[in-house]
């Protein structure tokens, strides 16, 4: 046994080690990263090093996990600030427009494929789900406008709910088990949809007035911390029959936004752990496909992806944003910038586990397509951005803050960087005019560090240190981003530091 246990660990170890090395290769051949996890998984399966593999239904549990994982780190990372006004239509995207490409793609699936309508709405039910992983990597790397961006990840965070809900009452139709009148089946998608928003942004605002008040004896456990308090809304909304999904993102999303202590290392940290899901999520993937049945899916898979890139997804966009008045060009990306990833496969699993009928062939079929429409998307977004003339200049990054708790003293440790572009470059440390009880007290030049005094002048690349009262720390913030933006005169021009979602 413990030989067994040396074996997966070793193998697991080296699993990791091989993708990081794929990642590199990735990013300079230009190649989705998720591709070459699947393929490394594909190696590894019965056609490569014969590692036998056909668990479905572990598949799902550990799919499940990593999505929530996944879905934690994409709330954590989401800003507020730029989301707020894409939440509209990202939850129409995420609902309607999840309706409106299931129906137009299996109306093209039974007229080109003959297939029966409950098979093909579950066909493209199961690839209705744009992959948030697949989104939050690609679309953060794109100069796009922040309501563009804000709303495809809104909708990747928020559309694998319904999709899963959808796919599971269909699958469980096939084979006789779903309630037999569709709008008691509607009227929990909703249910669950509500409880699960309920559930993550009730246990966000708490988790975030806990960390703000225990000071806890050791930094590292607040990336745990923080990623446990997603986790926990996830289990919780799950165990009172409600969304987890739902309520992990909007979770990550609350305490993504919070002023939290140690807050950039738990979202390094979160950001890490996600990565790792990613990896051992694509890996399994490859692992549980057999290729010698993917020739039978190559025509569904052609077929059924074109009616839902060239029908199903325009007209779904078309319904969900003609009411937020999008330019033409901005449906247009939206449109294409639908990316598939992970979750059409983990979802592709649900009809294994139920055992509906042509299953496999569901799972196939999704599996090609993913492959093949990545390829096609993945590459072509930025030119399709430059063509359609969406492109947004980058925004420099704003001057960052990190917390920590300084326990019993009621107190707080601020750290912060200079960045190039900052108008704090110049300041002297009177004109910061930081609350009375917050004070700069190490300054860090070039390497050198050293106490400042009234004549110190901050300069680009500096790193400092400053300690705050607790009940001042917010106002601290905010008076070192409007200075960071309009300079020394930040107050005369209007400038109040708010949190902008740039950082």
């Amino acid at each position: 046994m413990n030989d067994t246990v040396t074996v997966a660990l070793a193998l697991g170890a080296l699993v990791v080690l091989v993708s990081a090395v794929a990642l590199r290769l990735a990013d300079r051949l230009g190649l989705p990263s998720l591709l070459l996890y699947l393929a490394l998984g594909v190696a590894l399966g019965e056609r490569g090093l014969g590692i036998p593999f056909e668990d479905a239904e572990l598949t799902l549990t550990l799919g499940f996990a990593a999505l929530v994982v996944i879905l934690a780190e994409g709330g954590l990372t989401t800003r507020w600030s730029d989301v707020r006004r894409a939440i509209g239509p990202g939850v129409t995207l995420a609902t309607v427009g999840v309706a409106v490409s299931v129906g137009a793609t299996a109306a093209v699936v039974v007229w080109l494929l003959g297939f029966d309508w409950p098979f093909a709405l579950l066909l493209a039910a199961v690839i209705s789900s744009t992959d948030a992983a697949a989104v939050f990597a690609t679309l953060r790397r794109l100069p796009l406008p922040r309501r563009v961006a804000a709303s495809l990840e809104a909708e990747s965070g928020l559309n694998d709910a319904p999709v899963i809900l959808l796919v599971t009452i269909l699958a469980e139709f096939l084979t006789g088990e779903a309630p037999g009148v569709w709008w008691v089946a509607a009227l929990i998608v909703a249910g669950e949809l509500a409880g699960g928003a309920v559930v993550g942004v009730g246990f966000g605002f708490a988790g975030a007035a806990l960390l703000r008040r225990v000071a806890l004896p050791v930094a590292g456990f607040y990336p745990l911390a923080t990623l446990a308090l997603c986790v926990l809304a996830y289990s919780s909304a799950v165990l009172l029959h409600t969304s987890g999904f739902v309520a992990v993102y909007l979770c990550g999303v609350v305490l993504g936004n919070a002023a939290l202590p140690h807050r950039t290392a738990s979202v390094g940290f979160a950001e890490g752990m996600a990565s790792l899901a990613q990896i051992g999520l694509f890996v399994l993937l490859g692992l549980l496909v057999s290729p010698s049945r993917l020739p039978d899916a190559l025509v569904p898979a052609l077929v059924a992806g074109a009616a839902l890139l060239l029908v199903g997804r325009p007209l779904s966009v078309l319904v969900s944003l003609v009411w937020f008045r999008f330019p033409w060009a901005q449906q247009v990306f939206i449109s294409w910038a639908g990316l598939r990833g992970a979750v059409p496969i983990v979802v592709a699993t649900i009809p294994l586990t139920v055992g509906a009928p042509r299953a496999p062939l569901v799972f196939d079929t999704v599996f090609v397509l993913v492959v093949v429409f990545t390829l096609v998307q993945g590459w072509s977004l930025p030119w399709v951005a430059r063509r359609l003339g969406i492109g947004a200049p980058v925004t420099p990054r704003e001057v960052q803050v990190e917390a920590a708790p300084l326990g019993e003293l009621d107190a707080e440790l601020l750290q912060l960087t200079v960045p190039p572009s900052s108008r704090l470059h110049g300041v002297y440390l009177p004109e910061l005019r930081l609350p009375e009880d917050a004070a700069v007290v190490l300054v860090v030049r070039d390497g050198r560090p050293f106490v400042p005094d009234h004549t110190t002048r901050l300069m680009r690349g500096d790193q400092a240190l400053l300690v705050s009262a607790r009940r001042s720390r917010a106002e601290a913030e905010r008076r070192l981003r409007a200075v960071s933006r309009a300079g020394r005169l930040a107050t005369w021009r209007g400038e109040r530091g708010a949190a902008s979602g740039t950082d």
